[in-house]
């Protein structure tokens, strides 16, 4: 999506969507919370490409290992690019184009029972020559340096112990306060910035945890509309054309998307591409806005 000027109506994070059909006008009155309106698509992945691919991006000097997760986000940050309506997000009973490609993720400081987490948030550039998985990597690795290495905490955990100095009531203000601000539109950039509810797609490497889970639910807080489980990396049969079976490494992802922003056309030809590109990674590898037959 270009950059627009900004009109009346427009979202400090979102452009109105002002051609709309009647269903999808009417959609945020009769069904008005994000998290009523969940549809959930489950994708089991053959990782034998990505495999194939990350061994050749894996060279022995480097210490900070290109995985999964980061194909995974560069392959969902190009489908954005080249299928933008799945960028919009419901606000305030309307309908709009998000202006930023935003991804966002927890990390782990120590993989312990007690070890605490920060939440991370991550810019894609959609005109730039460097290649989705590049541009993840890039910022993936500097997020993960500073938070276990440096010890550094996120804004938005930094923002939340404030308010829960707040006796209950006052919070519970500060809250309906929020809230009626992000309905008009009214929501300060400083708190969205960090706020990864506020973002394009929210990712959970629950494999990364040796977890199964394939499912997490929207919010009816912020404007995320897809919400990705990556799950755990184990052997799968495959059946092939001929009948016969083969195991193969795989893994299962999970979408969780509100299904206003777009029709079932449209997500379908959606997971379609990010098929595609998972399947061949290389393609990863170009910039961001090359498109992809499919």
């Amino acid at each position: 999506m270009e950059d627009r000027k900004r009109k009346r109506g427009d979202r400090k994070d979102g452009y109105l969507v002002r051609e709309i059909d009647t269903m999808h006008a009417f959609l945020p009155f009769l069904l008005p919370n994000r998290a009523d309106n969940e549809a959930v698509m489950n994708e089991i992945l053959d990782l034998t490409a990505v495999q194939t691919y990350l061994e050749k991006k894996n060279t022995k000097d480097i210490s900070f290992k290109y995985t999964f997760f980061h194909v995974i986000c560069a392959a969902m940050a190009k489908v954005i690019v080249l299928r933008p309506i799945m960028n919009r997000f419901y606000a305030g009973h309307k309908l709009y184009d998000r202006k930023d490609i935003l991804f966002s993720f927890v990390v782990k400081k120590k993989f312990t029972d007690h070890g605490e987490e920060a939440l991370a948030m991550i810019k894609v550039d959609r005109n730039s020559d460097e290649s989705p998985v590049e541009q993840i990597y890039s910022k993936v690795k500097k997020i993960v340096h500073d938070v276990r290495e440096k010890n550094q905490t996120d804004g938005t955990t930094d923002k939340m112990g404030i308010l829960n100095k707040l006796p209950r009531v006052m919070l519970r203000a500060v809250m309906a306060s929020l809230k009626w601000l992000d309905y008009h539109g009214w929501y300060p950039q400083a708190l969205m910035k960090d706020d990864p509810y506020f973002s394009s797609v929210f990712v959970s490497n629950l494999g990364s945890i040796k977890m199964n889970a394939t499912y997490h639910h929207l919010t009816n807080w912020g404007t995320n509309s897809i919400f990705v489980v990556v799950g755990e990396k184990k052997r799968m049969p495959f059946f092939l054309e001929d009948g016969s079976c083969e195991m193969r490494e795989a893994l299962e992802l999970g979408m969780t998307i509100d299904e206003r922003i777009a029709d079932g056309l449209y997500f379908a030809n959606s997971v379609k591409l990010l098929r595609k590109l998972l399947l061949n990674p290389d393609l990863l590898d170009l910039p961001i806005y090359t498109p992809v037959e499919y």
